[in-house]
């Protein structure tokens, strides 16, 4: 039998995981390189920020996903380079040549060259912003109250740019601590003056869903007390000072950025496939074009096809299933099979604003309240990639009903850098 081929994957995201479940591993040995060491649930990100669930109950460490993978290999490196004249990646930790290479890099935020805002706003990208967030949100509160009246202002406004899913998800869950939680933990603080600001520069919250979630989650919003300033931007924030587009300004002392992404490029790809947000043009096996064995998936592909001429949406079922594809793919090939291309089929997307509140489309259905609420919860659950963690958020949810309260209001700081009382 010929030599195995060797496949290095960047990036364990949703693509990068489900290509290497999906690979035949006697046929191929298998590399995936990642900064963490660790999946990340994207998707629940701001339930760890609003404190409803533990940063373990979405991370996923590799080596326990991949323990009776057979011929793969995980290094924890950031990738700075690939040299595709040598079939090799240039890392942290040394370099990696490959017969194939998978680029599954996904997305980061896109301050769109605003600097003030990319050194002091808030992201929500990783477990580790979700917990920042957190940190930083309840400290607030702790230094309220014993902050003087010209402080208190700043630290009871919260401020979030961009009302796509997670900012209308954020903002729906702050507004939810915020009556049912916050309160018995700081009963010396009025939290009806705690106000939540959602910033979104196009007319509409959810503006890529059908028109019955656009017009839904912006009552669900007003419903729960939500300042909403749609068709306006944020122009910079400096000095704990938010500034729009309509010229008014609003003190704060958090202001969480989701207002945007671009594609995590890395040195040595050719500049000329590079398309809007960042995104590498590949075909509809997902190779990227001008080269032989370099393929893109996911967040960072830009897979223009007849029923998406300006590409996929950037969907966590895009990235699941151009992985999955394209891994089949890698088998068929070894085997002298044909193989397939790929085409999305739209299942439909969705979005939470809090109990009871949330909105789906489907391709032949769109729906609101209640019972799509509870869709949202069966849905994310399966999508959850370790039974033991369906089970502890399934409890932690469940409780959550029930009582309206949780336990996970913890404030993990450094204590070599809290000040010293004299």
């Amino acid at each position: 039998m010929d030599e195995r081929k060797r496949i290095i994957v960047i990036g364990g995201g949703f693509a990068g995981l489900q290509f290497i479940k999906n690979i035949d591993s006697a046929l191929f040995d298998v590399l995936l390189i990642d900064k963490l060491n660790h999946h990340q649930f994207q998707p629940l990100f701001y339930q760890v920020a609003t404190s409803q669930l533990e940063p373990a109950n979405i991370s996923f460490p590799f080596r326990k996903i991949f323990q009776k993978k057979e011929n793969l290999k995980i290094r924890m490196a950031d990738v700075e380079s690939i040299h595709s004249e040598k079939d090799c990646v240039e890392t942290s930790i040394g370099t990696f040549s490959y017969d194939y290479l998978v680029i599954a890099a996904g997305c980061k935020t896109n301050f769109f060259n605003n600097q003030n805002i990319e050194k002091n706003a808030f992201t929500l990208k990783s477990t580790f912003d979700s917990i920042s967030i957190r940190n930083h949100v309840l400290l607030l509160f702790e230094e309220y109250i014993s902050s003087k009246g010209s402080e208190k202002e700043a630290i009871l406004n919260i401020v979030i740019a961009g009302a796509g899913p997670t900012g209308v998800e954020m903002s729906g869950a702050f507004a939810e601590i915020k009556k049912n939680i916050l309160p018995k933990d700081y009963p010396g603080i009025d939290f009806s003056k705690l106000k939540i600001t959602l910033v979104e520069g196009s007319p509409n919250t959810l503006n890529s869903m059908s028109t019955n979630a656009k017009s839904a989650s912006r009552k669900y919003l007003i419903d729960l007390g939500i300042e909403l300033k749609t068709g306006i931007t944020v122009l910079d924030y400096e000095n704990n000072l938010v500034k729009l587009s309509d010229g008014s300004e609003i003190k704060a002392r958090t202001l969480i950025w989701a207002a945007g992404v671009t594609g995590n490029l890395i040195d040595g790809i050719n500049p000329e496939i590079i398309m809007r947000g960042n995104r590498l043009k590949v075909n509809q096996l997902n190779l990227i074009d001008t080269y032989k064995n370099i393929y893109a998936l996911g967040d960072i592909a830009y897979m223009p096809t007849s029923k998406y001429p300006n590409a996929h949406p950037q969907l966590a079922n895009v990235a699941i299933n151009q992985a999955k594809n394209l891994a089949k793919n890698f088998n068929r090939k070894i085997k002298s099979k044909e193989q397939k291309e790929f085409e999305y089929k739209d299942l439909g997307s969705m979005a939470t604003i809090g109990k009871h509140k949330a909105v789906v489309d489907l391709p032949r259905f769109k729906f609101k309240g209640f019972f799509a609420w509870y869709i949202w919860m069966f849905l994310h659950l399966m999508l959850i990639l370790s039974t033991k963690n369906k089970l502890i958020i399934f409890i932690n949810w469940a409780w959550a009903y029930v009582t309206k309260d949780t336990s996970l209001r913890l404030i993990l700081n450094n204590p070599k850098k809290a000040k010293k009382v004299s």
